[in-house]
């Protein structure tokens, strides 16, 4: 069996802003509408649900709320100097942008692409929820467009 929460439908959603260090038209600041979605595959438990969807949703909910109008940087990039104090410098290439901290989220990612992100709120999901045992998969999808997901996986349970 699987549930899933549809982003668009539950209102699990943030717009915020990134590049993409070295794609030609990706490497420019610009921003998204993003849509996160999520998807358990497991066995039915002794309640009649595979997992309550109020605490699956909380949890979606507040990772979208740290991110929403936000600026997201890269923070283990190789190509991406950033320098935090009363003001945020980033430095790409040629480019420096500054910010002020509380308009930017450095994840721990390599690249803040969709896949990138995806994994991220993947592992992070996985970290603070207590998925029961008769919960095998998770699944996170992330929309940077219409038509256009990112899905991250992991078995949890054979």
């Amino acid at each position: 069996m699987r549930i899933a929460i549809d982003g668009n439908y539950s209102g699990i959603r943030f717009s915020a802003s990134h590049f993409i260090p070295g794609h030609d038209k990706c490497g420019r600041l610009h921003g998204h509408s993003y849509v996160l979605h999520l998807v358990l595959h497991g066995d039915m438990g002794d309640n009649g649900m595979i997992m309550d969807f109020v605490d699956l949703k909380r949890a979606l909910k507040n990772m979208v709320e740290e991110l929403d109008h936000r600026v997201l940087l890269p923070g283990r990039s190789p190509s991406v100097k950033i320098e935090q104090g009363s003001e945020v410098e980033v430095l790409v290439g040629s480019k420096r942008y500054v910010f002020p901290p509380e308009d930017v989220a450095i994840l721990d990612v390599v690249q803040c692409s969709a896949e990138g992100m995806a994994g991220l709120m993947l592992e992070r999901l996985i970290d603070e929820i207590a998925f029961t045992p008769n919960v095998h998969m998770i699944e996170v999808g992330l929309d940077e467009e219409r038509g256009q997901t990112a899905w991250a996986g992991r078995e949890l349970r054979p």
